[in-house]
């Protein structure tokens, strides 16, 4: 499986809808908590190409998107494929 990374913030309700998903599916990931700001904020921000709303979600590094383009990909089937090696 692909490592996936979020970046979330601890009261974020589109976080814990894209973690549930991912969790859901036995996927595990590295999360980042940018709640506070700090390195972790500037490396999503650059990354994401200016993304500042949370979840920022990446699958092998590639930039996924939100919460929401999490669930369109799962949606439409493509989720699995993006997961796999």
């Amino acid at each position: 499986m692909k490592k996936v990374e979020i970046y979330t913030k601890f009261t974020c309700g589109f976080c814990h809808r894209a973690k549930s998903l991912l969790s859901g599916k036995g996927v595990t990931f590295d999360e980042y908590d940018i709640t506070m700001g700090g390195p972790k904020r500037e490396e999503m921000l650059e990354r994401s190409g200016g993304g500042s709303t949370v979840p920022q979600i990446f699958i092998g590094g590639e930039h996924i998107g939100g919460s929401d383009d999490l669930a369109a990909l799962e949606r439409a089937g493509k989720l699995d494929a993006m997961l796999a090696d």
